[in-house]
């Protein structure tokens, strides 16, 4: 491509000036792209003005600015370029920059004009646009750093109109780090409306795109909805500014006061480019920050109203002065060394001298990578009344670096970023089961005693009641039954998934035909107990067996079809009582299947008849004429509607407390043992109450008597014992009488001696112990007469069995010599 005219001219003026002439300024014709109401203009023209007073090389150069209109139509904007072109000179490079919605336009125009451009706004990256002001990625780039350094993943998003691009690209910055926006409010008229729309979606870390004037209203919003404190984190992320621009936040009459705003604020986290390190940094003009303010100073003008773009502009301008000035010295040396230099060589070193730009500025170090500028985001939290800087993020390495022992949060630590759910596994306690089963396994030894005793006493049991084996069913049920609770704890022990299983459907069997057991048994007795007709036991044990095997079909048919076995089940979320913005999700290990509801409605709806008929035929005994006494009748009915109740209630515990484990259990066991034992204790209590009462008074009684007996028994022995002394001394005496009546038979007279040993052996009969008190006046009289018989020796006359003969001296019979012989009688030993 041939250079055109102008440029040769350009060219040749360069090569022909030497440095001899050091007053002699080369001109640079720069076009100057000016916005509509911009005021930078005062710090181009300080800019200028320093220049003119730097050394060579920059100051052989004076850059010339054609200005150019810039209105917010990207049609305007070209034809303008296009026809300042058209006009001339050459340009080769562009300042300024046009509205955010045509600087797109411009950009992608400017390789085709060859054309550089330094914007002083914040400006999208492309290959021919450099823009002097930090990009508003670099505080996009520092918030979602700052995000996953605290582990954040959930966030609001605040913004007010006009920071489109800057909104854009944090939001695709947090989706690079997996950071959820959940909710995203653009401000209106009425600000505490979106923010009530954000808390409803549980939103706990905030950031806000604001600038100053927005920052007050929205904390203020802020302090009215208690979105504030330890469960709150705010961050604000302020759009690129310039020296002299950043002031704190103060109320603005939106209703609240500073405290109430610096309340709200306490803790919060401003992101803002760095300016410089220290305002009084000297840049390479020789100005320094405060200096370049003071520069703006006038009598009639206020500080306040100097342009946050004006730093840019000034910074600017120095920055294509360093690059043109750097190109034309190129340049000239090539035109030294005979070579051609066209518009394409030029372009690429106006390219390349940009893109190695560095100095420092008045906005602090400058220089570009990747056609924007590299710059520091400085990390500010508001801690009281003052400001402290807690951390710093370099664009150019892309390194978050935070200041730990800064850094102050309300909590114990940072807000987390979502109410955070812990899971927490639930299940019945070691110290729970040890003591229901303690109580089950006393309740199934009691039932065994008691089904022992009726087995072992079957007929006394059979002749006092008549009902042995349908007690011993009934036994079986309750055994059964209080069994299951043993099986229902053990979900703390880490089973196998089959034997968890299985441990779920013995659980269901036990239980199940336990209660079908019991309430048939007393359904049957109830139903004897009304029928004016009477009910064989036979007709009772059917019912019975007819109820079981009804309850075996359906539990065969659910284990089959639908088997239980052990699922792990969440639960509805709890608060924490001890950490507020926590929740727990109980977990929990149940015995469950595909068609649960279904399976436990039906056996609900075949139970829930049999306990109405089983209440009513209850209910009905206790005014029917039947042979039971009112006390069986009475014991029946409050046994029946204990077992009704139970069963009713422990159905609605275990639906309702199926998300407490421990609970579960320890409800439906106590319920499950205490119907047992209250079945125990009326229908069995009673019984062998009576039973050991009646016992124990015959037993009394056969006491009593074997005292007596025994004390009579005493009395005989001691009587019998005297009674062999006198027989003895008696014989003695038998045998002086005979000689003393042999004596007389020789003599011819009567015994002297027969009469006293008479008296005696009267004596000894009259006191015979089994003779009857009532017979003693009998005896008297006959010994009377035989007193009278003796004294006349006549002989002894026949008297019955019952009543044996006396014994008297054989002399007094004459000569039949006989001897005393005893004489075995019913009842006793008579002499």
């Amino acid at each position: 491509m041939e250079p055109s005219g102008e440029f040769c001219v350009l060219l040749l003026l360069l090569v022909l000036v030497g440095p001899g002439a050091a007053q002699f300024k080369h001109p640079l014709p720069v076009l100057w792209m000016v916005e509509q109401n911009s005021s930078v203009d005062l710090a181009v023209r300080l800019a200028l003005r320093d220049l003119a007073e730097q050394p060579a090389p920059l100051g052989n150069y004076a850059i010339q600015l054609h200005v150019v209109e810039s209105e917010c139509e990207s049609s305007s904007v070209l034809k303008s370029l296009f026809d300042t072109m058209w006009a001339g000179p050459k340009y080769l490079l562009v300042l300024g920059g046009a509205c955010p919605s045509v600087m797109p336009t411009v950009a992608r125009a400017l390789p085709a004009l060859h054309l550089l451009q330094i914007s002083f706004t914040p400006a999208a990256s492309y290959r021919n646009l450099f823009s002097i002001a930090p990009p508003p990625r670099a505080v996009t780039q520092a918030a979602a750093e700052l995000l996953l350094r605290h582990n954040w993943t959930r966030v609001g998003l605040v913004s007010q109109h006009g920071l489109g691009e800057m909104r854009r690209d944090l939001i695709r910055r947090l989706m690079e780090v997996k950071v959820q926006v959940i909710a995203m409010e653009l401000l209106s008229l009425d600000i505490c409306s979106s923010l009530r729309k954000m808390k409803g979606a549980d939103v706990r870390i905030f950031i806000g795109l604001l600038d100053q004037e927005s920052v007050s209203e929205v904390f203020c919003c802020a302090y009215r909805l208690n979105l504030f404190g330890p469960r709150y984190q705010w961050i604000i992320a302020e759009p690129v500014v310039g020296p002299g621009a950043r002031q704190r936040w103060r109320p603005r009459g939106f209703g609240c006061g500073s405290d109430s705003i610096q309340t709200a604020a306490e803790g919060s986290i401003r992101l803002q480019v760095q300016i410089t390190a220290d305002p009084n940094t000297r840049s390479d003009s020789g100005r320094t920050p405060q200096n370049f303010l003071s520069a703006f100073d006038r009598p009639n003008q206020d500080r306040s109203e100097v342009s946050p773009l004006h730093g840019y502009a000034y910074d600017g301008v120095w920055a294509a002065a360093k690059a043109l000035s750097q190109v034309m010295e190129a340049v000239k040396r090539r035109e030294r060394l005979s070579r051609k230099v066209s518009e394409d060589d030029v372009e690429k070193l106006l390219l390349e001298a940009v893109r190695q730009t560095q100095f420092q500025g008045v906005t602090g170090p400058v220089f570009f990578r990747h056609s924007q500028r590299m710059t520091t985001v400085q990390l500010v939290q508001s801690q009281g009344d003052s400001e402290v800087t807690v951390g710093w993020f370099r664009t150019d390495d892309q390194q978050l670096r935070l200041l730990a022992h800064r850094l102050r949060f309300k909590g114990s630590g940072p807000a987390r970023g979502q109410t955070l759910i812990r899971q927490e596994r639930r299940g019945v306690s070691l110290l729970l089961y040890v003591v229901m089963s303690s109580v089950a396994a006393v309740t199934v030894f009691l039932t065994l005693v008691v089904l022992l005793f009726v087995t072992v006493k079957h007929k006394l049991w059979l002749s006092r009641w008549r009902s042995c084996c349908q007690d011993r069913l009934l036994l079986l049920g309750l055994l059964l039954s209080s069994s299951s609770v043993l099986v229902s704890g053990l979900d703390h022990v880490q089973l196998p998934d089959q034997t968890a299983a299985i441990l779920c459907s013995v659980r269901q069997w036990i239980l199940s035909l336990g209660h079908t057991v019991s309430v048939s048994v007393l359904l049957s007795r109830s139903w004897r107990f009304s029928s004016l007709a009477g009910v064989t036991e036979q007709q009772q044990n059917l019912l019975v067996l007819f109820l079981f095997l009804l309850d075996v079909f359906v539990l065969a048919s659910w284990q089959v079809m639908d088997p239980l076995r052990l699922v792990e089940t969440q639960h509805a979320v709890e608060d924490d009582p001890v950490e507020p913005d926590v929740l727990v999700q109980p977990v929990s290990d149940l015995c469950s299947c595909s068609n649960l509801h279904l399976w436990t409605s039906s056996v609900y709806v075949s139970r829930a008849p049999l306990l109405g008929l089983s209440c009513f035929l209850a209910w009905s005994t206790r005014t029917s004429p039947t042979e039971q006494t009112a006390v069986e009748r009475t014991q029946l009915s409050l046994c029946m509607f204990t077992v009704a109740a139970f069963a009713v209630t422990g159905a609605s515990t275990s639906l309702l407390s199926a998300h407490n484990p421990s609970l579960h259990f320890c409800l439906t066991s106590s319920l499950v043992l205490c119907c047992n034992i209250t079945v125990l204790a009326f229908m069995f209590g009673a019984k062998l109450v009576a039973l050991w009462s009646s016992d124990w008074e015959q037993q009394s009684e056969n006491d009593e008597t074997d005292d007596q007996l025994n004390i009579f028994n005493w009395q005989l022995k001691s009587r019998v014992a005297t009674l062999d002394l006198e027989i003895r001394s008696i014989m003695m005496q038998l045998r002086e009488g005979q000689m003393c009546s042999s004596g007389s038979e020789v003599e011819g007279e009567p015994s002297s001696c027969s009469l006293s040993q008479l008296f005696h052996l009267l004596t000894f009969l009259c006191c015979r112990p089994q003779v009857c008190h009532s017979r003693r006046s009998d005896l008297r009289s006959e010994h009377e007469s035989r007193k009278h018989q003796l004294t006349t020796c006549a002989p002894p006359s026949l008297r019955p069995a019952a009543h044996p003969a006396p014994l008297v001296p054989a002399g007094c019979w004459g000569g039949q010599r006989q001897l005393l012989q005893p004489v075995w009688q019913q009842g006793g030993l008579r002499l």
